[in-house]
């Protein structure tokens, strides 16, 4: 099996040399097919249950991290009549301004920036994580990155910086995996959209290959796409603003298949807040609502964020978020134990 060189930052390791250095077993290759099998069917409408993206809103410890995905196994075995529970494991952070990027491109978070060493503790991170049986999610932020991890993925996202991205829609297209859409920063939805549309359709575009070798990218078109509201300006949750998104995807003969992130611009930027969207969603499906599908979640170990920099690296708090603030494990647990016992009797019409 092949070493891999950490200390030669110049040199960056080809997607087939780290797959090879971290194989994947036929059972993995066979839980993430039937995992993406399970989401496509909940996305097109013939499985009743909700999917929900909960995790942390980046990872930057692992053995935090599958700590964090032991407490949700322990919860998905009781609620998994009614939710189909997916990770978040998102690895690389798009920023605003400035502010740490992610355990990709810098995993020891002292800019040190070993993106050799940070897709490995990728790639293995993921591989452990399923072979206990964790469905994982993360968003495709670097073009490349994906190729490094692309047969681990049962679900990805493209996130509100990246909808309006091209290159992005291609991307979508190419890959056998769900992809959810969010609408862009200030709340439009219309990007979203589009960006379904442009990612059913086949693409021919510049990329590179399992040995890092620039080639073209001819693609057939995903059809498991679907759009995520995530706010902006202003919530755009409610009951209005999803009766106007169905209206739109059917507009453009989308099925209106809608998930809600229950963070950033929906909780105001204010994590404790995600409960509030939690509630509306669970009125409205017993109200009747039909196309609502999933529900993304930040949560971690323990509440809320702290501020990470050069000088406080070495000294972090255990089980919280560097980025954006998560609600605990605990309320976490309520959260879904509501969702499950509020929903149980109503999902499975939603099919008839």
């Amino acid at each position: 099996m092949q070493k891999i060189c950490f200390k030669n930052k110049r040199y960056l390791i080809t997607p087939k040399e780290l797959k090879n250095t971290l194989p994947i077993t036929n059972d993995i290759k066979n839980n993430i097919l039937n995992s993406r099998s399970i989401i496509s069917n909940i996305i097109s409408g013939k499985d009743h249950r909700l999917l929900i993206i909960c995790g942390p809103c980046s990872i930057h410890n692992i053995d935090e991290a599958i700590e964090y995905s032991k407490y949700l196994k322990k919860m998905f075995s009781k609620i998994s009549n009614n939710i189909y529970l997916v990770m978040r494991v998102y690895f690389e952070k798009p920023r605003t301004v400035l502010g740490w990027k992610g355990l990709i491109n810098d995993p020891y978070m002292d800019y040190s920036f070993n993106i050799n060493k940070g897709l490995y503790l990728a790639r293995k991170l993921l591989i452990k994580l399923i072979k206990n049986h964790i469905p994982v999610a993360t968003e495709i932020l670097d073009p490349n990155t994906l190729k490094y991890l692309d047969d681990l993925l049962s679900w990805v996202a493209i996130g509100a910086r990246t909808v309006e991205s091209q290159i992005h829609r291609e991307i979508a297209s190419s890959v056998k995996i769900p992809v959810g859409f969010k609408n862009n920063t200030n709340g439009n939805i219309l990007s979203a959209i589009n960006a379904i549309q442009a990612s059913s359709i086949e693409h021919h575009f510049i990329s590179i290959n399992k040995n890092g070798k620039i080639c073209i990218i001819d693609t057939k078109g995903n059809k498991n796409c679907h759009i995520i509201l995530r706010g902006g300006e202003k919530p755009n949750y409610y009951k209005s603003d999803i009766i106007k998104c169905e209206e739109s995807l059917l507009k453009v003969k989308l099925k209106p298949k809608i998930m809600i992130d229950c963070s950033h611009g929906n909780s105001n930027k204010d994590f404790k807040k995600q409960i509030v969207v939690i509630n509306s969603i669970i009125s409205q499906i017993k109200e009747g609502n039909n196309s609502i599908m999933g529900i993304m979640i930040e949560s971690y170990i323990n509440e809320g964020n702290q501020i990470l920099s050069i000088n406080n690296y070495k000294k972090l708090k255990y089980g919280i978020s560097v980025t954006d603030g998560c609600i605990s494990l605990q309320t976490t647990k309520t959260i879904l134990y509501k969702i499950n016992d509020e929903l149980n009797s109503i999902l499975k019409l939603r099919l008839i």
